[in-house]
């Protein structure tokens, strides 16, 4: 343990020696293990905002575009809206739909008092908050009555509300105008956060879907259909069902494309969650090819310390150092370059990885998993490319390291 302990301390005193020249040496371990750090939050960071958003989602969900390609059918006349409120009315009544909710939407501005900030409004039905799992957080949801009835009420997304209004104001029972139209808050959102494509979830305000179709934009139909199935086995089944039902609703004749679209959210997500998490580990790799080359220096500068102390090798083993000692005396000296790179590296990592999280918006999670695999392979590198020349130095001969100028 004193002789450990020794060796550490030469080892010490040799890195101080010559300051400058070993910081320059640690520089690419330096970046090796910050891009690792930064890389691995980056991507740890998009697979959790992913799985949060599927589980605040639910499993079993489907939606129902209008359009062949996800929105608006294109014919002679220009667009064409295919899906009606009468559509989600049929699927809901389908084997194995626990819930539906079309839907409509337009951006707005809404304003209270001298505050205006432009959202998105989106009309729906009250099942809304069942199909797509969203909370209130104070207040109510609109209800059958609302919807019946044209009323003009609204539940704000946790978003327009803190922009809305100040702290303190509660903002249930304010009226708010909607493009100029007043409306009723009546309710205000749980927040959920971002959306997969980075979209804040929050900003935006629901209202009933016949307020909106007959009220605010003079339509009739809706942008698309939120449908819920009871079982995953159901979601499996849902799309055929849908897709023969529909087809008979709309009069499609055998031969003719489907005026409407059907995607599985979940499964997007999933394969989203399955890419992002095979980016990070590339991304970790290619990161970590700059360890490499930071080992490669190390090495390099460590066969250039061996030739400067040949005669101090000499020395040392004229006194009785063994060769298993200078062994170890430069292979700590590797290991301490590696370590301090890696230490550095782990600073720099979180601060980034902090910092492009406040300045891009991109999630990051820094776990201890990965600042633990990013030090343990910066003291394998000092290991691996430390023990040639380490073992260099031992191999000489005392004779002839004693002669050498």
């Amino acid at each position: 343990m004193l002789a450990l302990s020794a060796l550490l301390k030469e080892a010490l005193t040799a890195l101080q020696a010559n300051r400058l020249r070993s910081l320059l040496t640690v520089l690419g371990v330096v970046i090796g293990v910050a891009a690792v750090i930064v890389m691995i939050g980056i991507g740890q960071g998009a697979s959790q905002s992913i799985a949060a958003q599927m589980q605040r989602m639910g499993t079993n969900l489907l939606v129902v575009f209008a359009g062949a390609t996800g929105g608006q059918v294109r014919g002679a006349g220009g667009a064409v809206n295919t899906l009606k409120a009468q559509d989600a009315q049929a699927i809901a009544q389908l084997p194995g739909v626990s819930g539906v909710a079309p839907e409509i939407s337009t951006g707005a501005t809404a304003a209270w008092g001298n505050q205006t900030w432009v959202t998105s409004v989106s009309g729906t039905t009250p099942d809304l908050c069942y199909v797509l799992n969203r909370q209130v957080e104070s207040g109510r949801f609109f209800d059958e009555q609302d919807l019946r009835s044209l009323a003009n009420v609204a539940v704000l997304g946790k978003t327009v509300a803190e922009n809305l209004f100040p702290p303190g104001v509660d903002p249930v029972g304010q009226t708010v105008l909607l493009n100029r139209m007043a409306f009723r808050v009546i309710g205000v959102l749980a927040p959920v956060g971002a959306t997969t494509m980075g979209r804040d979830a929050d900003d935006i305000v629901y209202i009933p879907l016949t307020t909106a179709q007959t009220r605010l934009l003079g339509v009739d139909y809706v942008r698309l259909i939120y449908v819920r199935a009871a079982t995953s086995a159901d979601l499996s089944r849902l799309p055929d069902l849908i897709t023969t039902l529909l087809r008979e609703r709309h009069r499609l004749p055998p031969n003719a494309e489907d005026d409407f679209t059907i995607r599985n959210p979940t499964a997007i997500m999933e394969a989203a969650e399955n890419t992002a998490k095979t980016m990070t580990v590339l991304l970790a790799a290619v990161a970590a090819v700059s360890l490499v080359v930071g080992g490669i220096g190390v090495m390099n500068i460590m066969l250039v310390s061996v030739t400067e102390r040949v005669k101090e090798i000499g020395i040392r083993m004229a006194v009785g150092a063994t060769e298993q000692m200078i062994l170890w005396q430069f292979l700590l000296e590797a290991v301490l370059l590696s370590l301090t790179g890696g230490l550095i590296g782990i600073v720099l990592g979180v601060l980034g990885s902090y910092l492009l999280s406040a300045l891009a918006g991109w999630p990051t999670v820094i776990s201890p998993r990965a600042i633990l695999l990013a030090t343990s392979f910066a003291v394998l590198v000092g290991v691996f490319f430390g023990y040639y020349p380490a073992r260099r130095a031992a191999a000489l001969n005392p004779a002839e390291a004693l002669r050498y100028e």
